[in-house]
């Protein structure tokens, strides 16, 4: 959920704070990591020594200095590979594990957007009424009312409400990294400041329009959001290695890489696995898998999760301001981002502790999910790398 720019003119799509980017999008660079020689791969499946994804991520090791990188792709024809990078411990060198758990960041707005979005099919929740309808006298604050927002301006980040990460990173970073934090707390962060523009007249990433979601779904349900979106998405479409991790509960479950943070470019990486993921709840709490990552965007592009009606609604995007890619755009918790080859890729991102993750789908089934394990890119360009690798993944023959 941090946004650390390394490019100022982009505005990063993350589960963390200061979103001084408009979107984790790439969309022209993947010749550039189309380079010889490269090192032997600890990949535990890959094609032969000029696949591009496999030389495009051990330069995000070699070159970009990530501690680790992961990789899943699915072709045309639906076969899927695993690839790894790098070493799962600094300290240690274990080797990465296949398809292991990181936090998803973000792309847990997706999970919360279709939830939504089947209450909406369900007749329960109307995209154009109020949040006040839902949320009575609870959205207000210094030009804040919820009877101004829709619901609908919630999910595409259009309500204007101000967001709440960019007043605690340094906190949820050092002294407060395992302090639990309940949902209305960091609202209460959020309607503390002045909004950002009028609802419905701009658009500016905000954490807190999914935290308000997240409460919708409570409230319309009468049941905790973990179980909501377990129940409706997770276990509907098979997801074996995602998970909302539970009131107390730090650590990542399965076999993973450890997530390392640094102050800047340069700095000393420090081992930041370990934490309370509470403040980031419904904006981005989930962990995952690449793999589970590519199931998941594919299931819902292929319409398994959403009816028809809202499927198009979710895909109903509105420009993303500043974004220097032509149809670069967000939906109802979903980017669509053109490729370098022609069409678009569907999908979100997320960069939260220890972890950036960039999942991307095509219509004609392909996907891809880079994850590399810092939240703060090595390199001036290193995300910019590894975001760029998806669209080689999605472009290659």
């Amino acid at each position: 959920m941090t946004d650390r720019s390394q490019q100022p003119s982009r505005r990063r799509t993350t589960s963390l704070p200061r979103p001084r980017r408009a979107v984790t999008a790439v969309v022209a660079m993947s010749a550039a990591l189309a380079v010889a020689g490269t090192l032997p791969s600890s990949a535990a499946q890959s094609q032969g020594p000029r696949d591009v994804v496999r030389q495009g991520m051990e330069r995000l090791v070699t070159d970009d200095k990530f501690p680790a990188a992961l990789v899943a792709t699915v072709d045309r024809d639906g076969r899927t590979r695993n690839y790894t990078a790098g070493v799962a411990d600094l300290r240690t060198k274990a080797k990465v594990p296949v398809d292991g758990q990181v936090r998803a960041g973000s792309n847990t707005k997706t999970f919360v957007s279709t939830v939504v979005l089947q209450l909406v099919g369900e007749g329960k929740v109307q995209l154009d009424a109020p949040v006040e309808t839902y949320l009575p006298l609870l959205i207000r604050g210094e030009g804040i009312d919820g009877r101004d927002i829709k619901v609908r301006q919630l999910l595409q980040h259009t309500s204007g409400l101000p967001n709440y990460t960019d007043h605690i990173l340094e906190k949820v970073f050092g002294k407060e990294r395992h302090t639990y934090y309940q949902p209305r707390e960091t609202l209460d962060i959020a309607l503390a400041h002045k909004a950002d523009f009028a609802p419905g007249t701009g658009w500016a990433y905000s954490n807190t329009n999914y935290i308000v979601a997240g409460m919708i779904i409570e409230k319309v349900t009468g049941r905790p959001l973990a179980e909501q979106i377990t129940k409706r998405v997770i276990d509907r479409i098979g997801l074996r290695h995602t998970y909302f991790p539970g009131v107390g509960d730090e650590s990542i479950r399965e076999p993973h890489p450890k997530g390392y943070h640094s102050a800047g470019p340069g700095a000393p990486l420090e081992d930041i696995t370990k934490i309370d993921p509470s403040w980031m709840w419904s904006a981005g709490q989930l962990v995952s898998t690449p793999g589970d990552l590519n199931r998941f965007f594919s299931a819902l592009i292929g319409g398994k999760l959403l009816e028809p009606a809202q499927l198009a609604q979710m895909r109903t995007t509105v420009k993303i301001p500043d974004g220097p890619e032509a149809g670069l755009g967000y939906g109802l918790g979903l980017i669509r981002t053109p490729l370098s080859c022609g069409g678009v890729a569907w999908g979100h991102g997320g960069d939260t502790p220890g972890y950036h993750t960039y999942p991307g789908v095509r219509e004609d089934g392909r996907a891809a999910t880079v994850v590399v394990t810092a939240n703060m890119a090595p390199t001036a360009k290193g995300f910019t790398n590894a975001e760029a690798l998806v669209d080689a993944a999605l472009c290659r023959k």
